[in-house]
């Protein structure tokens, strides 16, 4: 075994590795860019080295760098983790003529399933299944629209060397088919170097399940069972557990010895992940095979009770694997939810910044988090937007479903947004309980998942207690708890003090309640029609409420005027002064600013344009996703800040209209 490991990539993989190593024995190297270079992973490794600036490819995909970081370090090996260099053949074969063991297969099969239409042709001679579709090496836009006319709609363009949803679009008739070919290449072109695209039929109300696969330097191979990972977002996914729910058991063999032949054909070595397609009559097909370790592998540990970067690491130092195909059992269910630094209710817009609060479920029984953020650190834009992964384990799916449903509610992120009301809200679902769910599940009822909640009077209430204690003075020597009314009470001479607390939920409504102070230092509360006396206690951040629906607990964060609650419901609400709001709110909706730095990849408007709500105006390029911002009214287009091509940094203004028809 090795007795130094570097780390080649940042965030949770860096930290999960760092786990598995230090439990082995393995000393640790981290790199870092310059806009990591006081992140978790770096704090927790026992040395680490710095790459280059923030940019990743000035960084963690400079191979030149990270080779000499492991040559100056003394490490053995390179575990790449996700992303970055884990698929990147160059990489593994540089690392054996440096001398280095790299963590995951030769550079033959990751070139040989590196590039998704070669890998169907290949796969297709080991007796996998394939979709349907048309893969010809250098195909340009009129070969595939050609090909998209012979293959039918709905179909797929998805970029031939891509991974994760990015260079991949649906396509529902040919109208849209040369936008989505020129934005799939953009895409393509930007996160892999190369814009060669494929197109696949879409199979309809499909679901993804993929199957775990080892294997070592002396021929053997075996799977680790599957995974489901059919609530997706754009094709990225967002929910995943194992093994895959309902599957019949002749399914389950039969998807689990094509995924280990998959692997056999290349030669493998190490971990890789073989996808799937299952349509609804049973049938099977291949999609890709990734050759790394993926994000969603803790489920697969929560069911087997195995360590898959140990695997990894023996499988490296030239080990047999630790266990025989028939040796390999699985346990009850899990789930995993990405918690991601962005914001559904606002179009998904990723959150950048600092994490003036982050609070995540303690690790338990049946409970897991991986994670490459503390309190106080700074989410960048220059990276991708997952916070942690949350895994809840149980006896059974519905059990698992349910802890992670807690696990989630001890949860929330205050600074940067975060995805945590949303992935509250697909748990919940009759459809996800039920499993009547798909790869394109989701976009559908997306739209009612992401709807700002309108607070209950209770939340309100829970809020303004919270508000109320942390903004007077601390509680009498010897009080338990900080309450409203054990705190001064609100006096003037003959006249009671009142006080309106305005609080703005993320739609832009407003909530009023109304405080009115007692002579026995208390308060009473209106709001709307209703009323009562103001009770509550605070300890950390549970606040307990005795509102219109009876006593109630809420988990409240509080950072400066806002708000995040959860309990009986998640909502998140912004403490207003009166006297500043309406101007800016004003000013702020005839402009739209840049939410985070970014490239102008397509701007289609221009001054002096009228344009109507819901038009596009522009698409901005951050945090490796594309994000096409649309026009929030009618209007005229004043200016415009900037032209395809250039970068802006955050908060620059990039339209400004005239307000009006269109």
């Amino acid at each position: 075994m090795f007795h130094t490991l570097l780390i080649a990539n940042r965030g949770e993989i860096a930290c999960r590795v760092i786990a598995t190593a230090r439990r082995l024995g393995i000393r640790t190297v981290a790199v870092y860019s310059d806009a990591d270079a006081q992140a978790r992973h770096v704090r927790l490794a026992d040395s680490a080295v710095r790459l280059g600036p923030a940019a990743a490819t000035d960084s963690y995909l400079a191979i030149g760098a990270v080779l000499e970081a492991a040559r100056a370090s003394g490490a053995q090996a390179i575990h790449p983790g996700y992303g970055f260099l884990s698929e990147n053949a160059q990489f593994a074969r540089r690392c054996g003529q440096a001398g280095l063991v790299f963590v995951g297969p030769p550079a033959e099969a990751i070139e040989a399933m590196g590039a998704k239409d070669a890998a169907k042709r290949l796969v297709v001679q080991a007796d996998v299944p394939v979709v349907p579709g048309y893969d010809a090496p250098g195909a340009d836009d009129a070969h595939l629209i050609e090909a998209a006319g012979r293959i039918g709609y709905p179909l797929l363009v998805k970029a031939a060397a891509g991974g994760g949803g990015r260079g991949m679009r649906r396509v529902d008739s040919a109208a849209g088919l040369a936008d989505a070919i020129a934005s799939a290449r953009r895409e393509a072109l930007a996160a892999f170097g190369d814009d060669t695209l494929l197109l696949e039929r879409y199979v309809t109300d499909a679901r993804h399940v993929e199957v775990q696969v080892f294997a070592d330097a002396h021929g053997a191979a075996v799977h680790l069972f599957e995974r489901d990972c059919s609530v997706q977002r754009r094709h990225q996914k967002v929910v995943e557990e194992a093994p895959a729910p309902n599957l019949p058991d002749a399914t389950r063999a039969a998807m689990g010895a094509a995924a280990v032949r998959a692997a056999q054909a290349v030669g493998y070595r190490g971990a890789g992940t073989v996808e799937f397609l299952l349509a609804p009559d049973g049938a099977f097909y291949f999609l890709e095979m990734n050759t790394r370790l993926q994000v969603e592998h803790p489920v697969t540990e929560a069911i087997t009770g195995l360590d898959l970067v140990e695997w990894q690491l023996r499988v490296a130092a030239g080990e047999p694997l630790p266990l025989a195909q028939p040796d390999i059992r699985r346990h009850g269910h899990a789930i995993e939810v990405r918690l991601c630094a962005e914001d559904p209710a606002r179009g998904f817009l990723p959150g950048v910044g600092r994490l003036d609060a982050l609070a995540l479920p303690a690790p338990g029984p049946g409970r897991r988090v991986d994670t490459g953020f503390e309190h106080g650190d700074t989410v960048s834009p220059h990276y991708d937007s997952l916070l942690a992964k949350l895994i809840a384990w149980g006896d059974d799916r519905e059990q698992a479903r349910t802890r992670l449903l807690a696990m989630l509610g001890e949860t929330t992120s205050v600074g940067v947004a975060s995805n945590t009301a949303l992935l509250e809200r697909i748990l919940a679902t009759d459809d996800f309980a039920a499993v009547r769910h798909h790869t394109g599940w989701l976009e559908g009822v997306l739209d009612d998942l992401t709807a700002p909640a309108a607070p209950t009077v209770d939340a309100l209430l829970a809020a303004t207690v919270r508000l109320t204690v942390d903004e007077h003075a601390a509680a009498p020597a010897g009080a338990d708890d900080r309450t409203p009314w054990a705190l001064a009470g609100p006096f003037r001479v003959g006249v009671p003090a009142v006080r309106r607390v305005q609080w703005h939920t993320i739609d832009g409504a407003s909530h009023t309640v109304t405080l009115t102070g007692r002579n026995d230092g208390g308060y009473q509360w209106q709001c709307g029609e209703q009323a009562g006396a103001l009770a509550g206690t605070v300890r950390d951040d549970t606040v307990t409420v005795d509102g219109p629906a009876g006593r109630q607990a809420w988990r409240v964060w509080r950072h400066g005027q806002h708000v995040e609650l959860a309990g009986p419901q998640r909502v998140r609400l912004q403490y207003v002064d009166p006297l500043a709001a309406e101007a800016a709110e004003d000013e702020a909706e005839l402009r739209l600013t840049a939410p985070l730095p970014g490239k102008l990849v397509q701007v289609a408007v221009a001054p002096g344009q009228s344009v109507a709500k819901g038009d596009l105006l522009l698409v901005l390029e951050a945090m490796k996703m594309e994000h096409r911002i649309h026009a929030p009214h009618d209007g005229v287009i004043e200016t415009v800040g900037g032209q395809t091509g250039d970068f802006v940094p955050a908060e620059a203004v990039l339209v400004s209209f005239v307000a009006g028809d269109a």
